[in-house]
């Protein structure tokens, strides 16, 4: 990991993290998801070894983005993205996307496709089953679950914040490896304890939700190649996936020419990327995107 950059954008300045050890390439823009952090990527980065590097960045409201406030929404991270790309001289860009990191990465190529080369969507990007009727909010409340409600918790250290993590549903039967899961809660843990808390803010979860839970056509109005990764299981490790394997086969069947789903088993949402076998997967598809 390089130094961290910083961005101007509206507002202040984004955080960007060089990941993976591909230093003779273009970096690939690499988003995450909703209460996460450009952590979430390390060990896709570790994946690409020499393929590939990743520009990841700390969406505003998480991480040391965290000092930016709103207006929040996937037309302002969208613009902060394009902010990245002129800034790390990126005419044309891959762009990875994980959760709502997928929905952004679609939008921006769905509005801006003269600045993106092709897309890896990661567990994300197409409408979210059971969110056509639902109250975004309330629908944030149940589909996120413990990753929500952690946002209101204290800690009283860092191994406190790291047991959470590792009890996590979705962590805890999974195969993040330890020294990546500390990398990815001590960057998202703020303050001093006994009151240490994460850094992500829920008012920027919230707005982003309202965009999230009623977005999926940008999707369906790409024109750019774009692989989509599905994970088996879902966000507490259920059998109920974000993107189920069925809606994203039909996705792709509207242009096959550019459209390729993979599905990855025996992971589920988190651990498609913080895990050993999920980042090595993310991994390969985001080497072939960048011709590494």
């Amino acid at each position: 990991m390089s130094t961290m950059l910083e961005i101007p954008v509206e507002g202040g300045s984004l955080a960007a993290f060089r990941l993976g050890a591909g230093g003779g390439v273009q970096p690939v823009l690499a988003i995450h998801g909703i209460t996460s952090s450009y952590a979430s990527w390390v060990a896709v980065g570790r994946a690409l070894g020499e393929r590939a590097a990743l520009a990841a960045v700390d969406l505003r409201g998480r991480g040391d983005s965290n000092g930016l406030r709103g207006p929040y929404g996937l037309a302002s991270h969208v613009r902060d993205m394009l902010a990245v790309l002129d800034a790390l001289g990126l005419e044309r860009a891959v762009v990875a996307g994980h959760s709502l990191g997928a929905y952004i990465a679609a939008k921006l190529a769905a509005e801006h496709p003269e600045r993106v080369r092709s897309l890896v969507l990661v567990d994300g990007g197409l409408r979210i089953p059971g969110t056509a009727e639902a109250d975004p909010q309330a629908f944030l409340d149940a589909f996120l679950g413990p990753a929500l409600a952690r946002l209101r918790m204290r800690f009283s250290s860092r191994d406190e914040y790291r047991e959470w993590w590792r009890a996590h549903p979705a962590i805890a039967a999974g195969d993040v490896d330890e020294a990546d899961l500390a990398v990815y809660a001590d960057h998202d843990l703020i303050g001093e304890p006994p009151e240490m808390r994460s850094a992500v803010l829920e008012e920027a979860v919230r707005a982003d939700a309202a965009d999230l839970f009623a977005s999926g056509d940008d999707a369906d109005a790409l024109a750019v190649p774009a692989t989509l990764l599905c994970a088996a299981r879902g966000l507490q490790d259920g059998p109920d996936p974000m993107q189920p394997l069925g809606l994203a086969q039909a996705w792709a069947a509207g242009a096959p020419e550019l459209r390729e789903v993979i599905a990855v088993p025996d992971v589920n949402h988190y651990t498609l990327v913080l895990g050993r076998a999920g980042s090595d997967e993310v991994g390969d598809a985001i080497a072939s995107a960048a011709g590494g």
